[in-house]
């Protein structure tokens, strides 16, 4: 929910235009209403046709333009906008036009009061929750040329205590931590298994320890006659401090020890011990299902380890190919264009700390410059309630826990829920307290963004969903 600056006098003796609907007022109400007139009322009216297709960065944009400073939106004419006093964006994950449609005795509500929907389109033709929610949640703006330049000069946290204190700070980043962590669709895209019968779980952490938050793994594999195999385990932690580093010795025999990309010598496994069962036992104690897991390409590491984890930041999907969607941008280019580092050029193979170390350097270069860093020079990416906030807005987020730390900052009224009755409840209240509000206040503006998935049977119906 969001709301512009009020209409009446605040206690420093500012003033806005007075409530329309204070009878005692008319003077001030119709200098303010001068435009539409005493009668005039708030419209919108689609301007494409049916075949020209509208997408959620169109909704977004409408939005922005409605509550902010966004550009008019080409596709919809409103009407009177100044009037608007409440906006509310109703987003039910799963719910496409044809459900709608279909089921008018269990949306009688929802058709009573929006009539038929216009469809818009995902921005794929698979169904990704997080995608739409991302769209939605925040805004592309063009940056300064001066900006560009400075950004250009970027300063990568290379030591300890520069890692220690970017983490520590994290209140100073542009978006929260949680927020490049990869949806499960985006992992399962990335060939990562999630659910597989032969791999271990990562546990919840013990109750009353603390683990972890951040450790970026790296692993090296031979070739065996049951194809590639663990032979070296390492993790750093958030500061780039080695926390566990062992060679493992393969089930199977060993038919290459592929030494020009492992590092793995015979002379190295030679009187090792530790089998893979040991090490995904080591491996337990230290990454807890609450664990970011930083690495690049970690489907490879996990799938050797058969762990399955899912809160995870990998560097290979952070930092997209330019020239190729399909393909993935090696380490060793991505830590020569922004490390300034020249790794895996020994000659003797990877080195697992120094791969490690670097996609944990990429990571922390995003948390620090946020999302766009290393993208188009000219794009980047605010979360929606920052913008709505520049503008004179305040804003009140209800979701669930994970979704609220992404995209809510420090003006945002962010209000974390579990369940979709607690999702609906919390939200009733807000708008009832706004609605109180607005019968004061002048001009006045609702931005509401909920989801509830009670009344979804099947959420993967397709690329279409229904806006209200």
């Amino acid at each position: 929910m969001a709301s512009p600056p009020t209409g009446k006098s605040d206690t420093n003796g500012s003033s806005a235009p007075s409530n329309p609907n204070d009878g005692a007022q008319t003077c001030n109400n119709a200098a303010y209403f001068d435009v539409s007139g005493p009668d005039g009322t708030a419209d919108v009216t689609f301007k494409s046709p049916d075949s020209k297709a509208v997408y959620l960065q169109d909704i977004q944009g409408l939005v922005t333009w409605v509550l902010g400073d966004g550009l008019m939106p080409s596709w919809i004419f409103v009407k009177n906008k100044p009037l608007i006093q409440k906006v509310v964006l109703l987003h039910l994950p799963g719910l496409d036009a044809d459900l709608y449609l279909s089921n008018p005795n269990l949306f009688s509500g929802l058709r009573k009061c929006f009539g038929a929907p216009k469809q818009v389109l995902a921005l794929s033709c698979v169904a990704d929750e997080m995608q739409t929610i991302g769209a939605l949640l925040t805004y592309r703006v063009k940056r300064k040329h001066e900006e560009i330049e400075s950004n250009q000069q970027f300063h990568c946290p290379t030591s300890a205590r520069e890692k220690a204190l970017l983490l520590e700070n994290q209140k100073d980043l542009p978006f929260p931590v949680n927020y490049y962590t990869h949806s499960r669709r985006e992992l399962e895209d990335s060939g990562y298994c999630i659910n597989h019968p032969e791999f271990v779980t990562t546990v919840p952490a013990p109750v009353g320890t603390s683990p972890h938050r951040i450790l970026a793994l790296d692993c090296e594999m031979c070739i065996t006659a049951k194809g590639f195999e663990l032979t070296r385990v390492t993790l750093v932690d958030g500061c780039g401090e080695v926390v566990l580093d062992k060679l493992v010795k393969p089930f199977n025999s060993i038919l290459d020890y592929n030494t020009r990309y492992s590092g793995i010598t015979e002379e190295m496994l030679n009187g090792v011990t530790t089998m893979l069962k040991d090490i995904q036992e080591e491996f337990l104690k230290l990454v807890y299902k609450e664990t970011i897991l930083v690495g690049h390409s970690l489907e490879n590491d996990l799938s050797a380890m058969k762990i399955s984890h899912q809160l995870i930041i990998d560097s290979a999907i952070l930092y997209k190919n330019p020239c190729s969607e399909g393909h993935k941008t090696a380490l060793r280019v991505l830590s020569e264009k922004f490390l300034s580092r020249q790794i895996q050029a020994s000659g003797k193979g990877h080195d697992s700390v120094e791969d490690a170390r670097a996609a944990l350097e990429l990571v922390l270069l995003k948390f620090k410059y946020g999302p766009q860093f290393g993208t188009h020079p000219f794009i980047g990416r605010k979360k929606l309630v920052s913008v709505l906030h520049e503008s004179g807005s305040t804003c009140s987020l209800v979701d669930n826990l994970f979704i609220v730390k992404r995209y809510s900052d420090g003006s945002c009224n962010a209000i974390p829920v579990s369940s979709d009755d607690e999702a609906l409840s919390r939200t009733m209240k807000e708008v009832f307290f706004i609605i109180q509000l607005a019968n004061y206040f002048t001009p006045f503006v609702l931005f509401l963004v909920f989801r509830i998935g009670f009344i979804l049977p099947d959420a993967s119906r397709g690329s279409r969903e229904a806006w209200l």
